[in-house]
């Protein structure tokens, strides 16, 4: 929705509505798979902290003497496994996509900087293999750990 101003500022001028909310931050747009690596890598950190959170409630309950995870408790039940899964899989994306940052921050992995000449070359052509990299290393970590999640 495009807001007009009026004489009174100057020259005419288009600006965009920029409150797009949760859709603008997930929406698909014009930028491909990386945005939706840095919606993942900050769904998966909301999920550790909140499973931080949780251990530390749960592992609380000690002080009053309940015990969840012994015996026939409610951690041992076919739920479990499956939230354990997840969090170790939080746990993988997270890491290895901060590592892939890491390496983009320090610029690594954006190749050497040139002059800017039509046609533009962007270091996308550097970093999307590096998430490509990083997406067969999560697979093959995720399928070892449902492997031992799923032989116990």
């Amino acid at each position: 929705m495009a807001i007009e101003l009026g004489e009174a500022e100057g020259a005419e001028m288009n600006r965009y509505d920029n409150r797009l909310g949760l859709w603008g931050w997930l929406g698909r747009g014009r930028w491909g798979i990386e945005r939706y690596a840095y919606a993942l890598h900050r769904i998966t950190g909301l999920g550790i902290l909140f499973y931080f959170l949780l251990h530390i409630f749960v592992a609380s309950l000690r002080v009053k003497g309940i015990y969840l995870w012994v015996g026939k408790g409610i951690f041992h039940g076919p739920i479990a496994s499956v939230g354990e899964y997840l969090v170790f899989a939080a746990f993988a994306y997270h890491a290895a996509n901060g590592i892939r940052l890491v390496l983009v921050e320090l610029g690594l992995a954006v190749g050497k900087p040139m002059e800017p000449v039509y046609p533009y070359r962007t270091s996308l052509n550097v970093q999307r293999p590096l998430l490509i990299l990083m997406m067969i290393l999560l697979l093959v970590l995720l399928i070892a750990g449902g492997h031992s999640a799923l032989t116990r």
